[in-house]
């Protein structure tokens, strides 16, 4: 079969693991981008970011901001790995029905 990549259980895997991974990250960057205190220990503030800063919030909040933007950025990867692996499991079932 022409496109077939992985098998039926590779692709129902990839695609449970891309929805947990679509979900997982746009709740983070939900969280990211409204600027929650909880997750400020995941920033990769330098110590010109905090202490050196005129008006200290605005660089924090960049900070924020870019990683909110990383998280949909991956959800977003996540999500085309997961449309792959629905493809793929049609591409198998499409299969199954050929052989029979």
């Amino acid at each position: 079969m022409r496109g077939l990549v992985c098998g039926p259980k590779l692709a129902a895997c990839g695609i449970v693991m891309s929805m947990w991974g679509v979900v997982m990250l746009a709740l983070l960057g939900i969280f990211f981008t409204t600027h929650s205190a909880v997750l400020i220990e995941d920033l990769s503030l330098t110590e010109e970011d905090t202490f050196k800063d005129l008006n200290p919030p605005h660089r924090v909040y960049d900070v924020y901001q870019k990683v909110g933007y990383n998280c949909f950025i991956a959800a977003a990867m996540y999500l085309v790995c997961g449309l792959f692996s629905f493809c793929q499991m049609k591409l198998n079932q499409k299969k199954e029905y050929l052989v029979q």
